[in-house]
């Protein structure tokens, strides 16, 4: 089956192709085979794939398949070709698991709009790009995958491009992407100008001779990296996009902000890892902004009001940890909470667009409350999201979030205030999470009659992809349990060969602290769980049993709340900074620069000319006379000129 490698991003392009071209000419049914079923059969491809690659040997478990060489240029070559390992093989997975139940849940959240035909196409390309970005075997096609999920955000945030705040949102997360993928450019052109290849084997094998390990350039290399990773992936300072994509559908956010966009930058740079493995400056500014990216997002949640708004921020929070374990060189941390979170947060996200299709689309959690007996599937379904985004113990997010809280502790890139920072967060998740939970199903029913009357649960189309991702959600994590259970983690084992080229790479074989300092860790992961508790307890007294001490908690300090309601005012800073003064720059381009000056400059010349002509036309009279004048006129001036001389 190694031979069809191809077909997994493949397929999905076949059925964008198909719904794009036949749109508006096929029927809603056919529409909805071709959009899921092109995915459905890229899951079935992947999950055999899997199965072959686990059954090689862990040192051979490589494919890489090269379809045809794309690029020629002197030194510069560079193939179409794809490369299946054990990274890429979590991440197939991952996209066109969750992707497809994010395909079907669309159906039925989608069965009335007019753009039927239109979402799919679009949603196709996505899964296409974003699978074509994560098997791509060289830096230059995974940026060809990387802009297509870049186009297609545009695309699918502004949907219904009718609605100005859509519109406007599209197009900020595709300015802002633009920015962070100049450094990613920039980045790529400086490994191709010292490895000489772009392929990611070559630059395994060859990086370690090319650069030299902790030196400025390869530094700046890795940071110029992180600089697209913060793009895609909505960190300091390129986050602002992220909020506004809830202007899209919301099978669209989960998509999104679970499987496919918004996790790229951290693929980037966990494949990448053999480069910044010799770069501990660059290592500590990933982390570093993992870990104030985590926090800062994690207090706005606190204050929001907007249901997918508070999950949006939680999404950029979420990212933050997974740099955060990327920085501390626990790139297996990073992608094992990319996958846990891609279960519980699609399930979230989903989970809200039942309750948005029960409350006509309402999206207010203060004029929500006791959902929970009218929609009872979508309430269990996103309790248990809940539940694993902050952290109880046995469910996906525990497992992957108190590895990464540990590693950055214990990792000889960490440090107890990157641990601080994470262990704050994860308190601040908890609170922020729960009092979602309260404000949306229990407490008085604060919705009107009108709205009241029309609540009712999800079609089956939407309620069993809720039910499988609870499930995952749940046992997702179980493949990565701490070694201090006395288990095996089976996801590290599995991602080992990846990561071994890394440690290669600076010549050592114990990067990670190998202390086992059961006592610490056993008592770091009790005061995580501790504080998540405290956090529950204290949400459900502020939003379910006493909403009185909220409100007073909230009036007494008024401030601090305007302030994280407003997000820090960050978009406003933006504006006034960067945003305005841009614009009124264009503006003097355009008005002096180029009509005044080059305009009047080009007009001017112009304009002499003509008055110079009209002026010479004069002489041009046609008349005999007038020539012999003139012609008299000249000889005698001729005549006075040579008798001077």
């Amino acid at each position: 089956m190694t031979e069809y490698l191809y077909l997994i991003p493949i397929l999905p392009l076949v059925g964008f192709l198909i719904n794009g071209l036949l749109i508006g000419r096929i029927p809603r049914p056919v529409i909805t085979l071709i959009g899921c079923g092109s995915v459905a059969l890229s899951l079935a491809l992947s999950l055999s794939l899997f199965f072959e690659l686990k059954a090689l040997p862990a040192d051979s478990r490589m494919i890489e398949q090269v379809l045809f060489t794309w690029i020629v240029s002197g030194n510069f070559h560079v193939s179409m070709g794809f490369l299946l390992d054990p990274l890429s093989a979590v991440m197939i997975l991952v996209v066109t698991g969750v992707g497809f139940l994010i395909h079907v849940y669309s159906v039925g959240y989608m069965h009335k709009d007019p753009g039927y035909g239109r979402y799919f196409t679009y949603l196709n390309l996505f899964t296409f790009s974003m699978l074509t970005l994560v098997l791509a075997d060289n830096f230059l096609l995974m940026f060809v995958g990387w802009e297509g999920v870049g186009l297609c955000s545009y695309l699918l945030i502004g949907f219904w491009y009718h609605k100005k705040s859509a519109a406007d949102a599209g197009k900020k997360a595709f300015i802002v992407n633009r920015i962070g993928d100049f450094g990613f450019l920039i980045g790529m052109f400086i490994v191709f100008w010292q490895v000489g290849s772009l392929n990611f084997v070559d630059i395994n094998a060859m990086a370690p001779a090319a650069f030299i390990a902790g030196g400025s350039l390869i530094t700046i290399t890795c940071l110029l990296l992180f600089v697209g990773a913060t793009g895609k992936s909505a960190q300091i300072p390129l986050f602002v996009w992220l909020p506004d994509a809830m202007e899209g559908p919301t099978p669209v956010s989960a998509l999104i902000h679970a499987a496919t966009m918004v996790t790229a930058g951290v693929y980037m740079i966990v494949r990448s890892n053999v480069l910044y493995m010799m770069s501990p400056d660059a290592l500590f500014v990933v982390a570093v902004v993992g870990a104030l990216t985590a926090i800062f997002a994690a207090t706005i949640g606190l204050a929001q009001n907007d249901i997918k708004r508070v999950l949006a921020y939680s999404t950029v929070s979420q990212l933050g940890y997974m740099f955060l374990a990327c920085g501390v060189a626990a790139f297996t941390a990073g992608i094992f909470h990319l996958m846990t979170h891609a279960f519980f947060k699609a399930l979230l996200f989903l989970a809200s667009g039942s309750v948005l299709h029960a409350m006509s689309d309402e999206k207010d959690i203060r004029k929500m409350g006791g959902l929970k007996k009218y929609i009872p599937i979508t309430y269990w379904t996103f309790l248990i999201g809940t539940l694993a985004i902050t952290g109880i113990p046995g469910l996906s997010g525990f497992f992957s979030k108190d590895e990464i809280l540990w590693k950055a502790f214990s990792s000889d890139y960490g440090h107890p205030v990157f641990w601080v920072l994470g262990f704050v967060t994860a308190g601040l998740t908890a609170f922020y999470m729960f009092r979602l939970v309260y404000l949306t199903f229990h407490g008085p029913e604060r919705m009107d009659d009108e709205t009241k009357s029309h609540l009712h649960e999800s079609p089956k189309s939407m309620t069993v992809p809720l039910i499988i991702l609870a499930a995952l959600a749940i046992a997702g994590g179980w493949v990565g349990m701490p070694h201090i259970l006395g288990a095996t983690n089976y996801f590290e084992h599995w991602l080992e060969p990846v990561m071994a080229s890394g440690r290669n790479a600076v010549d050592t074989h114990a990067l990670m602290s190998t202390s086992s300092n059961a006592g610490m860790e056993w008592s770091l992961m009790v005061a995580s769980v501790g504080l998540v508790l405290i956090s529950i307890f204290v949400a459900r007294m502020f939003y379910n049993k006493k909403p009185e001490l909220a409100t007073a908690w909230q009036k007494k300090m008024s401030g601090l709340h305007k302030l994280l309601l407003n997000k820090y005012y960050i978009d406003e800073i933006y504006g006034a900074v960067i945003v305005r003064p841009t614009v009124y720059f264009s503006l003097f381009l355009w008005k002096v620069v180029d009509v005044v000056l080059i305009d009047g400059l080009i007009n001017g010349v112009a304009v002499v000319y003509n008055d110079l002509s009209e002026s010479l036309r004069q002489v041009q009279t046609g008349r005999v006379r007038t020539y012999a004048t003139w012609f008299a006129v000249g000889v005698v001036v001729l005549i006075a000129v040579f008798m001077r001389g």
